[in-house]
């Protein structure tokens, strides 16, 4: 960029952008607020302790803690792990029992049916619950009895899963631990943070936990899982002021939990797929742009096969990273965009379905987190009926129909999460007109080119001078407009482009 300055949005213009939040979420489909019935049944559960019950085990004195943003409240999961004989440990994923407060049918279960996500915009987080579960009654908040669904798996010293189980225990959070503090810690850059250095053996059972989860990944790559670097803009705020955006950053700590959560999905995926139930299950398809995909490996000097693999593709990304470690993550935008989207669809036990094409795996679906999102809670519900002897509560039909439904409804969610990030972006340049920067092409079709910036990290349209740009390529744009209502950012380009 050709000058940096300070960045300063002001609490009146977080107040632009939730009211924008509200209108294009309902243009999305998307109800920004709950029901009067909604709330009347979140406000009238009692707050009680996990109940005792037949089938559920006693496992609040394991020394239990959650993994999270530093703000996070609706805490999902917690973990756990075992050493046992022979170098293999025990590995323990308690997910919250959300659908034990938020039963099927009610008010509070048709709006997360709605949304089917929770939504995270700059200004404004639209939880798919009401808080009064999310963020207390159905968190796994630290200190409180819990009952939660057990997802159990023996990892061997190679990082396979030699036995797995899923049952419902009681359990209680003993830590509350950020991403942040606890990557530093396992790093070396910092000392254990406070909660961690409090629960004693707790260090040494992250360090366990960590171990293990490295030997989760290696295995992942060794069949070809995706080495992608998030380049999510996320707000920094000072209170109600809006400072910057900034990428999000991967660290040792949310890999952690990233690895034991695909691990947990998959041993969820092929319980109900051995109990014969119906389930839904998370897929990304083969890219069918593979050789826009080749082609991009080509301007930097590489070369894939002409089918698709994921293996193939993933040492490609790690020879760049190596090569050019800032550049990375701008070529995983471009990478990311090409693969396209995940999906929902149905599973029915016997019959086959497409894989996860980055996680290289074939057994998939999203389980560990019923408070942000539907799937989650449906899958919890399939589980449970399983775990009890008793019928599935969704039939085929509607379990396809609701997979549909979710794929995009989760599709809108991120459509508005996108406008949000560009219309604070808008407000953060908009005193920034004539300005060049230097940035990456992130799309390229009948719809339009974009270009993705950074300080802050922003995606705009290139409306002058975009004949033959390709995705990935760098170039020089001037920023000719904004509109902050609509999160219009336009640009066109003043440099041909280069091969990084």
């Amino acid at each position: 960029m050709s000058s940096t300055r300070a960045l300063t949005v002001s609490a009146p213009g977080l107040g632009i952008l939730r009211d924008i939040a509200r209108r294009v979420m309902r243009e999305r489909h998307l109800a920004p607020e709950f029901s009067p019935a909604a709330l009347r049944e979140a406000a009238a559960i009692d707050r009680a302790a996990a109940p005792a019950a037949a089938g559920i085990r006693d496992l609040r004195g394991r020394p239990w803690a959650s993994i999270d943003n530093d703000d996070s409240r609706d805490l999902d999961q917690l973990s756990v792990a075992e050493p046992l004989s022979g170098g293999d440990v025990k590995i323990l994923i308690a997910v919250a029992d959300v659908d034990a407060l938020a039963g099927r049918g009610s008010a509070i279960d048709e709006h997360a049916r709605v949304n089917t996500t929770s939504v995270y915009t700059v200004a404004q987080v639209f939880p798919m619950l009401p808080e009064r579960l999310s963020t207390d009654l159905t968190s796994l908040a630290e200190g409180e009895e819990r009952i939660a669904i057990i997802v159990e798996m023996v990892v061997s010293g190679d990082g396979s899963v030699t036995a797995s189980d899923v049952y419902r225990a009681v359990v209680i959070n003993h830590a509350k631990l950020a991403y942040n503090g606890v990557a530093e810690w396992l790093e070396g850059a910092a000392p254990p943070p406070a909660r961690l250095a409090a629960v004693p053996g707790l260090e040494e059972q992250l360090r366990v936990q960590d171990r293990v989860a490295q030997q989760l990944r290696q295995v992942r790559h060794a069949h070809g899982a995706l080495s992608l670097a998030s380049s999510e803009a996320l707000p920094v705020l000072e209170g109600e002021v809006l400072r910057d955006l900034r990428p999000e950053e991967r660290n040792r700590a949310k890999e952690l939990i990233e690895d034991f959560m695909i691990a947990a999905n998959g041993v969820t995926a092929r319980f109900l797929a051995s109990r014969g139930v119906p389930s839904l299950r998370r897929i990304l398809r083969t890219p069918e742009r593979w050789g826009r995909i080749a082609a991009l490996a080509a301007e930097h000097g590489d070369q894939l096969p002409p089918a698709p693999s994921a293996r193939d593709l993933n040492q490609f990304l790690l020879r760049r990273r190596r090569a050019d470690p800032t550049g990375f993550a701008d070529l995983c935008l471009a990478v990311i965009k090409l693969l396209g989207r995940g999906e929902y669809v149905l599973e029915v036990p016997g019959e086959p379905v497409e894989g996860h094409f980055a996680l290289a795996v074939s057994d998939y679906t999203h389980a560990t987190a019923p408070n942000r999102r539907f799937p989650d809670l449906m899958t919890q519900r399939l589980l449970k009926r399983a775990l009890a002897g008793e019928p599935p509560p969704y039939g085929e039909a509607e379990l396809r129909a609701l997979a549909a439904h979710c794929t995009a409804q989760e599709d809108n969610a991120a459509k508005v999460e996108r406008q949000l990030r560009k219309s604070a972006a808008a407000l953060l340049l908009r005193a920034r007109i004539g300005e060049r920067f230097e940035g990456i092409v992130t799309g390229a079709g009948p719809q339009g080119t974009w270009v993705r910036i950074s300080s802050p990290t922003a995606e705009g349209k290139v409306i002058r001078g975009f004949d033959g740009l390709e995705v990935g390529q760098h170039v020089r744009v001037t920023l000719v407009e904004t509109d902050v209502d609509r999160g219009f950012i336009d640009f066109e380009v003043t440099r041909s482009p280069r091969v990084p």
